[in-house]
């Protein structure tokens, strides 16, 4: 089964990616990921979009869609992949569908993970990181013993940048925006699947699983 996974900042899309690449053995795939393995092994679209990067340049969708491509047509996703951070944008994931139509196989499904944005705010903005140690707490869920100060070393505890409440909300936005006309054309094709990613992490995995077994029940 060859998915897409989308979720806000904070929705724990990487722990529900992992889940998906250890249960059904099938590879995450992000465009970050591709662009640096394609520099790395100086293929010919990587070595253009090395060039590219090292000027400033935006990588145009060409090169990009060409490095998936190259990806997809890897052993280890003969029996699927997740697309993680692809597409970003209508014409890429019209370039994708004619990529994958070419190759005889399509998406099956679109996983999106729903959280509300209160919800979000909250699990960020109340995160906190020793100053010294690194260690990570959550005013709510995961609070240390004393206000402000690190269980294991005593250090102040700071707020990173990113997880402060203006800063979430901003992130927030910005996914929506781009997000947004996606979601509609996923669903305008019958793709997109609704995950309630504001539970348990055992309850998001179950329905996710319910989702990819039935994927995997359309095939013969």
């Amino acid at each position: 089964m060859n998915l897409i996974l989308f979720g806000p900042p904070g929705a724990g899309k990487g722990t529900q990616a992992k889940f998906i690449v250890d249960s059904f053995n099938i590879p995450q795939i992000s465009t970050g990921d591709m662009l640096r393995s394609a520099v790395k092994e100086q293929t010919p679209l990587g070595l253009v979009a090395k060039q590219l990067m090292e000027s400033g340049a935006l990588v145009p969708d060409d090169v990009v869609l060409g490095i998936v491509r190259e990806r997809i047509v890897l052993s280890d996703c003969a029996n699927g992949f997740v697309l993680d951070g692809f597409p970003r944008t209508i014409p890429q994931a019209d370039a994708l569908e004619l990529i994958l139509e070419q190759m005889n196989k399509r998406i099956d499904h679109v996983i999106s993970l729903d959280v509300e944005s209160a919800a979000i705010v909250e699990r960020l903005s109340g995160r906190r990181t020793c100053s010294s140690c690194g260690k990570g707490y959550h005013l709510i869920y995961d609070p240390p013993r004393v206000a402000a100060l690190c269980d294991s070393c005593g250090a102040a505890l700071i707020q990173r940048e990113d997880d402060r409440e203006e800063t979430v909300q901003n992130r927030l936005a910005v996914y929506e925006q781009q997000t947004a006309p996606l979601k509609a054309y996923y669903e305008q094709a019958g793709l997109l699947r609704h995950i309630d990613g504001g539970g348990a992490i055992q309850d998001i995995q179950l329905q996710i699983k319910k989702v990819i077994q039935g994927c995997i029940g359309d095939h013969p």
